[in-house]
């Protein structure tokens, strides 16, 4: 059979994961917080014909004969540069500027994501859109928190927060020492307010201001190697590094932007650009095949 046909058929299949690709994109255009993915090729292994010879006293050298067999998809990987902040006034939107990502948990497993369209459950607890618990530091007073939740926060006052150093809080990643759910009670405060680096203050019927908990962020040597889980998570793998915990405007966490959203990053002019090339490179694949089954009929008409 000829070669031509296979290295073909490979074309067809990655370009159709590329399509793929391409096409989740732009289904995510107006999804908050999506980072667009891209993919890219590298040539399959080759045959080799005739190996290279070096030069002797009387003949030069000769170079390799190979004869490659095609592509295969070399990298889907996501990219993480930041996308346009949209003003909403709400003040439970966040955006980050910088590369930290919200880290939320829902049960032991523990998650990260860069949409901050967050909200108050029927508790008081400060959460995502589906549910899972922001993680930061409570600093509320042990009187104001329910009993039956204190085992879910870590519950610390303001100076001893603001004593713990960057450096220790980077290194907790792997550990719940500073992270736990983020509970404003209801009735409590008249209002509250978020800062760029996360710190939520309320204002108490004697118009005090009482600082209620902190927001912390994570960052990683290697964003891209998180895992993409859907419903704008991520999740911690073998290439990603280990999480570092950081307030958010330290260790290039980035500042919280209160009252606006981060959307996707998704370039539409480039998308559909690509889409062309793709879909030319589809065509193209197609044709290989379709002339390699031409001279295979050839050479079975020599029968004939």
């Amino acid at each position: 059979m000829l070669r031509s046909m296979f290295s073909g058929v490979s074309g067809l299949r990655n370009h159709q994961v590329k399509m793929d690709v391409i096409g989740n994109n732009i289904a995510n255009v107006n999804t908050v917080g999506y980072k667009m993915s891209r993919t890219t090729f590298q040539e399959m292994y080759s045959q080799t014909l005739r190996s290279a010879s070096a030069a002797t006293g009387t003949a030069g050298g000769t170079n390799p004969q190979q004869v490659g067999l095609g592509v295969s998809t070399a990298a889907i990987d996501v990219v993480h540069e930041g996308g346009a902040m949209q003003s909403t006034d709400r003040a439970l939107d966040f955006a980050i500027s910088g590369d930290g990502f919200f880290v939320v948990q829902q049960g032991d497993s523990r998650y990260y994501t860069r949409a901050g369209n967050l909200y108050l459950d029927d508790d008081g607890f400060l959460v995502t859109a589906n549910g899972l618990f922001v993680q930061g530091v409570s600093l509320l007073l042990d009187a104001d928190v329910p009993a039956g939740v204190r085992g879910t926060m870590k519950i610390m006052t303001q100076a001893a927060l603001d004593a713990v150093s960057e450096t220790t809080l980077a290194a907790s990643g792997n550990t719940n020492t500073y992270l736990g759910r983020i509970l404003i009670p209801e009735g409590k405060f008249t209002s509250f307010a978020v800062d760029k680096r996360g710190l939520i203050t309320g204002i108490d019927s004697n118009d005090n201001l009482v600082p209620i908990g902190q927001i912390l962020t994570a960052t990683f040597v290697n964003p891209p190697g998180l895992t993409r889980l859907g419903s704008n998570l991520y999740e911690k793998s073998n290439n990603s590094g280990t999480p570092q915990i950081h307030r958010p405007s330290a260790g290039g966490a980035g500042e919280l932007i209160s009252g606006s959203l981060e959307m996707s990053n998704v370039d539409l002019s480039r998308e559909f650009t690509d889409m062309i090339i793709t879909q030319r490179g589809f065509q193209a694949n197609s044709r290989v095949i379709t002339v390699s089954d031409t001279l295979l009929e050839e050479l079975i008409n020599l029968k004939r």
